[in-house]
């Protein structure tokens, strides 16, 4: 009988142990609903898995964060490829979307889109000794851009360009390096990052920045959370949060259309 409680004390007082060192994945304060976040895995600076940690950062990623407690629930991220993002959207999969998704009126007979967040556009990269100028320059040659992406729309809609499209745009960068795209468009803040990043000596950008599309934080159609997301995202401008972030990530205030 006293080696049934001693064991019987010792599987209590183990249970309790357990429960203590669980860890709550999600991020946020601990109270009220917890939503999932699609999102990309390597889009940079937006967002991006870090090789050491394993851990999501970058701009989108301290956004939805700050916006989350500021509204008072949690996020679980679930990366995936930015057309499963969409998708993700379409059948409420997710509950947020948030990877530097362009708002468009094509996209918001689908889906709904909080207040923008960040003003963006297009850039023509190019190998540093190319003849391209501008997009005028780029029919009949091969011009790298994203699956699903509004660059990828914009070469089939208003060039003669030979597209390919990819997965991750980072593959499209570095086959631009090794001569196997004549060009790449795509947004204008991850050209910069990327060339400053990795290929300073390798690639240049060229050309007007093209569409100047702002970025909103995707919803399915109909979200209960459009309200509470665009309450969060007001009050971080209004008490210097998001010009916090936007400096960490960019190296300088926020304009003042933001």
């Amino acid at each position: 009988m006293k080696n049934k409680l001693i064991l019987l004390f010792t599987a209590i007082i183990l249970t309790g142990l357990i429960a203590a060192c669980g860890t709550d994945e999600a991020s946020g304060d601990g109270d009220g609903e917890t939503y999932t976040v699609a999102t990309d895995s390597n889009f940079q600076p937006f967002e991006y898995k870090n090789p050491d940690t394993g851990e999501m950062e970058g701009f989108d990623i301290e956004l939805i964060e700050a916006i989350a407690e500021e509204s008072g629930f949690n996020v679980e991220f679930e990366t995936m490829e930015f057309d499963g993002l969409l998708a993700s959207m379409r059948t409420s999969k997710n509950d947020i979307g948030i990877a530097g998704i362009s708002i468009t009126e094509e996209r918001k007979e689908f889906i709904d889109f909080s207040d923008k967040y960040y003003d963006s556009g297009l850039i023509l990269a190019v190998p540093v000794d190319s003849d391209i100028e501008s997009i005028d320059d780029v029919d009949g040659l091969k011009v790298g851009a994203r699956q699903g992406s509004t660059s990828n729309d914009y070469l089939k809609d208003n060039t003669d360009a030979e597209v390919e499209a990819y997965p991750e745009i980072v593959t499209a960068y570095m086959d631009l390096e090794r001569g196997r795209l004549d060009a790449v468009l795509y947004d204008l803040p991850n050209v910069q990052y990327y060339i400053s990043e990795n290929a300073s000596d390798k690639l240049k950008t060229v050309g007007d920045v093209m569409e100047g599309q702002p970025y909103g934080i995707a919803l399915p159609k109909g979200s209960d959370l459009v309200d509470p997301v665009n309450e969060g995202l007001a009050a971080i401008k209004e008490n210097g949060t998001y010009a916090e972030i936007y400096e960490k990530w960019f190296g300088t205030q926020p304009p003042e259309t933001e």
